[in-house]
């Protein structure tokens, strides 16, 4: 068998073996294929019966056809006439011929301005048939023997072959390029010479292994296949004819055939090969045919490359290139997460993806579809692109390589911007301030719960995730902060809201004073002369020292006198030093306060009347002064619960003090 045939072996069967499954097991499973395609709609093919996903890859196609060719050389702008010899029957071996061989000499004329004269490069992709053969043919070669086809696909193809049916006699040498980026840049794919070392540098035939399997490679195996005669048309000799494009005649060179995997060791593992996958991989595709082969008339008579004169008369022999079909077998590469290829709003080839894949070669994985990187789909897994796990709460998430290799590649996806309160990778707790309401299920839109920490009373804003039992400062209690605990009681102090009430003991409190007074052991009368009218009138303001309207905040024990903290909200009188608003100290003997005389309750607002001295102590009471500066208040001190009633009379005893009515009260 030649190289030839073993070529076109190959790729009847990866044509074969590469046409769409669904179709293969149809035919395979049902006797009249075409009832049972009426009978039921044909499946998704990138699914399977149950829904699953699974591997899908667009039909395999002639990805050249009808495709537009640049050639950058074209006969007959000017009519050109054009001559191949051939052999005669009965001759031998073509190269060399014996001297015996008949050689017969076939010219035409190629003419661009008539049809049938014509050889453009459309001729190359449009439907070819043995019956109606058209060509494409260059100039005539006169000193620069290179050519060059040039093919867009318009997209990213993985190709199987590239083959060129000539018309005229194989080149001598030739090459193959493709590019990956539509042109910017280009890559040898493959070189055919009779001198490979010579013309390219690359050694003839080379062994391929896993080291080179990616590099163009160089072979003369295009020069010893089969010749099959494709004639354009015409007879022997003459200038017109019929035929389709033109009455061109002569000896065609045959097929050559690339196999882009052909003999490649990864081929057999194709999917874990991305070495190969980039190999097949090309948008547009080049032929540059660099030097023409000489004919057998040429050689037995010694003529000279073209461009010289020869030996020999008669009609010179014309070089030029002329083919007559360009293929590009494969498929629209679309990773194995498409079925099929179609035109976009722009016109554009692009992949009808699947699997929650997009881009033009399903390259890329869905908005929010992150959940593990995207994977080339293989035979044994579709890779399918998977869902963040947002819970309901995000639109947008990202890839995070690191947690999805500690998940054991499972789970790498990251919500991002989680709303409805919550947060986590998952949006999968409440955020800071929330906790979650167990009524409902997590993906609700609400399952966190404002904590609501009362700002004085909580330690924090952050509460139990699953309680929503803020952390609450000492004294304070409830499932907010917001009240004091039992034996508590309240305080303007925003640090310790909440104080401890002081326990006293009358018993105790009068039992130290017995020596002093019998009359101190019966609070009735020991408070006697206080108790009663407490109502405020000009005489009584005008016997006091000072008269204020005060806060009380906290309360601490001195020894035998409680200090309360106040704050002086109002002075309406103020004998002596001066009193200011503001915090303040306010000094009661624990004998009084025992008795409760006078009788002061935390944060409440007190009028509060007295003397800078401590008239108790003439009364027969506790004489010992306080432990410190401050206001004094003791039994005969006038203490009586704010009423806001009292600021335009207390305003006026502090004008009629001032014109000196005091002295008359």
């Amino acid at each position: 068998m030649t190289d030839f045939q073993r070529i076109l072996l190959v790729l009847c069967l990866v044509v074969a073996v590469s046409g769409p499954p669904s179709q293969a097991a149809s035919h395979a499973g049902h006797p009249f294929p075409g009832q049972q395609q009426q009978m039921a709609p044909p499946l998704d093919p990138c699914y399977d019966e149950s829904g699953a996903a699974r591997r899908c890859i667009p039909e395999f196609i002639n990805a050249a056809f009808s495709q537009e060719v640049a050639a950058s050389s074209v006969c007959g702008r000017t009519p050109t006439r054009a001559c191949v010899p051939y052999e005669g029957r009965g001759a031998g071996p073509p190269f060399p011929p014996p001297a015996s061989v008949s050689v017969v000499r076939s010219c035409h004329v190629c003419d661009a301005s008539d049809a049938r004269r014509a050889h453009p490069p459309s001729y190359l992709t449009d439907l070819n048939s043995a019956h109606n053969l058209t060509c494409w043919q260059s100039d005539n070669l006169a000193g620069a023997h290179n050519v060059s086809l040039t093919l867009s696909l318009g997209k990213k193809f993985e190709i199987t072959y590239v083959s060129l049916q000539f018309c005229s006699p194989k080149p001598d040498s030739m090459a193959i390029y493709k590019s990956m980026d539509y042109g910017k840049s280009w890559l040898p794919y493959q070189y055919y010479s009779s001198q490979c070392r010579r013309v390219f540098a690359k050694p003839n035939r080379a062994a391929i292994t896993k080291q080179n399997e990616q590099e163009a490679l160089c072979t003369d195996s295009h020069l010893h296949g089969d010749s099959h005669t494709h004639a354009l048309g015409g007879s022997g000799g003459g200038g017109g004819g019929g035929g389709m494009g033109g009455g061109m005649g002569g000896t065609g060179g045959g097929l050559i055939a690339f196999s882009t995997l052909d003999g490649r060791p990864s081929g057999k593992d194709f999917d874990s090969s991305p070495v190969l996958q980039d190999w097949v991989t090309v948008t547009d595709i080049r032929v540059v045919f660099t030097r023409p082969q000489l004919g057998p008339e040429d050689l037995s008579a010694g003529m000279a490359p073209p461009g010289g004169g020869g030996g020999g008369g008669g009609v010179s022999p014309s070089y030029f290139y002329a083919v007559g079909d360009f293929q590009v077998g494969g498929r629209c590469k679309c990773n194995g997460h498409a079925s099929r290829c179609m035109r976009d709003r722009e016109a554009k080839l692009v992949c009808d993806c699947k699997h929650n894949t997009e881009g033009p070669e399903c390259d890329r994985c869905k908005p929010f579809h992150y959940d593990r990187p995207w994977q080339r789909a293989t035979g044994r897994d579709a890779n399918e692109c998977l869902p963040c796990n947002c819970n309901l709460h995000a639109r947008r998430c990202r890839f995070n390589m690191e947690l999805y290799k500690l998940s054991g590649r499972k789970s790498g996806g990251v919500c991002m911007n989680c709303r409805h309160n919550t947060a986590g990778r998952h949006c999968h707790y409440c955020k800071e301030g929330y906790y979650r309401d167990m009524a409902r299920p997590i993906t609700h839109r609400r399952a966190c719960k404002a904590c609501d920490c009362h700002p004085v009373g909580a330690a924090g804003k952050t509460c139990n995730q699953t309680t929503g039992q803020c952390p609450c400062k000492d004294g304070v209690t409830g499932i907010t902060c917001n009240r004091c605990a039992k034996g508590y009681q309240q305080s303007r102090s925003p640090v310790a809201p909440c104080i401890k009430i002081p326990v006293i003991s009358p018993t105790v409190a009068v039992s130290s004073t017995s020596a002093e007074t019998e009359e101190s052991a019966d609070c009735e009368s020991y408070c006697k002369p206080v108790k009663g009218n407490l109502k405020i009138n000009m005489k009584k303001y005008c016997k006091k020292d000072y008269a204020v309207q005060v806060n009380v905040l906290d309360m601490q024990t001195v020894g035998d006198w409680a200090k309360f903290t106040v704050n002086v909200v109002s002075v309406y009188k103020s004998r002596g030093e001066p009193l200011k608003r503001g915090d303040n100290l306010l000094w009661i003997h624990m004998k009084d306060l025992a008795c409760k005389c006078p009788r002061l309750q935390m944060s409440k607002r007190f009028l509060v009347l007295g003397t800078n001295e401590n008239t108790a102590g003439n009364a027969g009471g506790a004489a010992a002064s306080p432990p410190g500066a401050g206001l004094l208040a003791d039994k005969n001190s006038l203490v009586i619960q704010w009423r806001d009633v009292w600021t335009r009379r207390l305003r006026k005893f502090q004008r009629k003090e001032k014109k000196g009515k005091c002295s008359k009260a």
